[in-house]
């Protein structure tokens, strides 16, 4: 609006006037906006045509669209578009995709697949969704595992090898550890101690002179603990006897001991009670050998915790 016959003069107006000099300008909306207005009204008609819109009655009306998909025991089904339909649609292309590169994993030797950065990218995609619904609630979400529960899987300390083929077997296969335990009639309460001290000596602790020695030779003795853990106390692979020399330790927790003393009854309560808990399930028969195969890659590769021996 505005006041004053000058400017009035110059813009058009709408012809209304109110006080005398009191008038109202013409300004019409831009071309542009208008086109852009005119065309959301027909691509609403479009789309009402097109696809699922008005009620009607009990039902709706379906529109034009179509979407061909396969149902759940691999028919093909073509029906008016509607989400399901392309949820439905959208999981088959993700499965066929997944299978294409399945397919690949399983034709492809593990050094072959970690040289190969798509390979690898697909599996540290597919491999995390893997881990997650089947290893992740013991090994933990980043693999590093849980003391007392489960291995880690980042450290390259393997109790039964961390090569492809070893990591493939226990996957496949499953693991079931066992210690025997040597508290009782097999070993005293100060036999168990010695025993102790010289298992802690072998990690580097500083451990009781005396208690070593006489461990050392419980160890290699009277204990027979040299049968599974091997006369250096590097353990066995082929059985799943951990190295006791490499600061590493699952079931005691010397870490977290805090003192000499509480480090020494860590190991103790190991060695009096014996293991039965080192069990892992088999998953052969649970997930498809490429799925056992591509969890490999992912555990040696992406995580990082296979070796080469």
């Amino acid at each position: 609006m505005s006041q004053g016959n000058t400017q009035s003069s110059k813009v058009e107006t709408t012809g209304h006037v109110w006080d005398g000099d009191l008038q109202e300008y013409n300004n019409p909306l831009p071309n542009w906006w208008l086109w852009a207005f005119y065309l959301t009204i027909i691509f609403s008609v479009v789309y009402w045509v097109a696809y699922p819109a008005w009620p009607v009655g009990k039902g709706f009306t379906t529109g034009m669209a179509t979407i061909t998909y396969k149902n759940d025991k691999g028919v093909e089904k073509t029906t008016h578009w509607n989400t399901r339909a392309l949820l439905m649609k959208d999981l088959q292309d993700a499965r066929e995709f997944q299978k294409k590169y399945f397919d690949k994993v399983a034709a492809m030797p593990y050094e072959q697949i970690a040289k190969d950065s798509e390979m690898l990218n697909f599996v540290a995609s597919a491999g995390k969704v893997l881990f997650a619904d089947n290893c992740a609630a013991c090994h933990m979400s980043g693999g590093q595992g849980k003391r007392a529960f489960a291995p880690s899987l980042v450290d390259d300390d393997w109790i039964y090898g961390g090569t492809y083929d070893k990591i493939q077997e226990t996957i496949t296969n499953g693991r079931h550890g066992i210690m025997p335990a040597k508290g009782g009639a097999d070993l005293n309460e100060g036999e168990i101690g010695n025993l102790a001290n010289y298992v802690l000596s072998l990690s580097g602790e500083s451990m009781d002179a005396t208690k070593v020695k006489a461990g050392d030779e419980l160890f290699h003795g009277k204990g027979a603990c040299f049968s599974c853990h091997g006369a250096d106390g590097k353990g066995n692979k082929d059985i799943g006897s951990a190295n006791l020399t490499d600061k590493i330790w699952l079931w005691a927790d010397v870490p977290g001991a805090g003192s000499a003393d509480k480090q020494v009854e860590a190991v103790k309560a190991v060695i009096t009670s014996g293991l039965n808990k080192g069990v892992m399930p088999a998953w052969n028969g649970r997930l498809k050998a490429d799925q056992i195969k591509l969890l490999t890659t992912y555990v040696h590769d992406v995580l990082g915790g296979g070796s080469k021996k």
